[in-house]
């Protein structure tokens, strides 16, 4: 709108500006009357009240931005009276660079500018083919030149507009390409990954009751494979959920909870891989806030399984400290006792998505050698890093 505060309408930088070309239009006013005999309907007034009242039409300049036509409408009868052409052609450029839109309102300035031009100069004795061309080069140059302006400022803010839609729309584009390719991961470890673990549960399931099975060990160790399959496919669907959310708008699965608990669980499951891994525990973990006893169980699962799969047969240290504001767990495995397995394929990226996960939640993850086996440390605070 522009019937608004002026300060709210116009920057203090515009405002100096405005302020200056009105002292400059006033003070050329004012010094052209003097100088010489003014043109226009006061001709034969005294010098000093035609150079006066020049001026102060130059000053009715600072409000040219705010009260654009009133102003430009001003200046046109001011100039039929006074000959302020300096202060015509401001106003005038104002006119055309602010309604560049409204082709009858700058029609109406263009023969209204043009005909006091004419009559000021009529009047002042000083009409003739030059005068003519004279007032229409004054007034209509003002408005044409305000006119192009005005027209190069629109189609900047056209093409900014457009340049913005466009960044938008590539965004857009570039989350859409992102949804179509989690989904496509979403169906491949559906159709690949799923359908695998998903025929071991089976198996084991048969192995577990068949008729073949007399040694309990056995049963046992099919029982185990079985809960653990059924516990992948659980999670396996809970990170599907996320890949790809449930288009009728219900929540995804929910990965089962782990909790400090069943760290027991993982030391016995790698004892019947074959380690000789022993826990040892300070504090209590399962007061230990969910966050951070997934990241001690996915950290020990692991590094549980790279033991289990580099080193064979190892002795598997295993230290869990919990104090009041951090714990802290460590795992050591010695050299194997056997040959490495190649039945478990790697992708390289277990330790870097602990580590990220430590990162995350505030905490260190450090894992390297250690003489002839390999040592994980991981530290993390219990309280989470936005309120420490």
């Amino acid at each position: 709108m522009r019937w608004i505060a002026w300060n709210d309408a116009t920057p203090s930088s515009l405002r100096r500006l405005d302020a200056s070309v009105a002292a400059a239009a006033a003070l050329v006013g004012f010094g052209n009357s003097w100088v010489k005999p003014s043109n226009g309907l006061l001709t034969g007034a005294p010098t000093v009240t035609v150079a006066v009242l020049s001026g102060a039409v130059g000053l009715l300049l600072w409000w040219r931005r705010k009260r654009t036509v009133m102003v430009g409408w001003l200046v046109v009868l001011c100039h039929l009276l006074l000959f302020t052409p300096t202060a015509l052609a401001v106003a005038l450029y104002t006119v055309g660079s602010t309604y560049p839109n409204r082709w009858r309102l700058l029609a109406w300035f263009a023969v209204l500018g043009c005909l006091s031009d004419a009559g000021a100069l009529w009047l002042g004795g000083a009409w003739d083919f030059r005068g003519a061309a004279y007032s229409l080069a004054l007034v209509v140059g003002p408005l044409v030149v305000g006119y192009a302006v005005a027209l190069r400022r629109d189609l900047a803010a056209a093409a900014q507009t457009e340049l913005a839609t466009r960044e938008r729309e590539h965004v857009l584009q570039v989350e859409q390409a992102r949804v179509n390719e989690r989904s496509r991961i979403a169906r491949d470890m559906h159709d690949v990954v799923a359908h695998r673990v998903g025929h071991i549960v089976l198996l084991a399931a048969a192995l577990r009751v068949g008729p073949g099975v007399a040694n309990p060990e056995v049963a046992d160790d099919a029982e185990q494979i079985r809960h653990e399959g059924r516990r992948a496919l659980e999670e396996l669907r809970a990170i599907l959920g996320v890949l790809t959310p449930d288009r009728a708008g219900r929540p995804a699965p929910r990965a089962p909870q782990v909790d400090a608990g069943d760290l027991d669980d993982l030391v016995r499951s790698a004892r019947r891989a074959g380690l000789h891994a022993d826990l040892s525990m300070e504090g209590e973990p399962g007061s230990l806030p969910t966050l951070v006893q997934q990241a001690l169980y996915r950290t020990l699962q692991e590094s549980l399984t790279n033991a289990a799969k580099y080193a064979p047969g190892a002795n598997v240290g295993i230290e869990l400290r919990c104090g009041p504001d951090t714990v802290d767990l460590t795992v050591i495995n010695g050299p194997a006792s056997g040959p490495p397995a190649d039945e478990l394929p790697s992708g390289g990226n277990g330790l870097l998505g602990l580590d990220e996960r430590a990162s995350l939640r505030g905490g260190e993850l450090t894992a390297g050698p250690e003489g002839e086996g390999f040592r994980v440390d991981l530290h993390l605070p219990i309280a989470p890093p936005d309120t420490m």
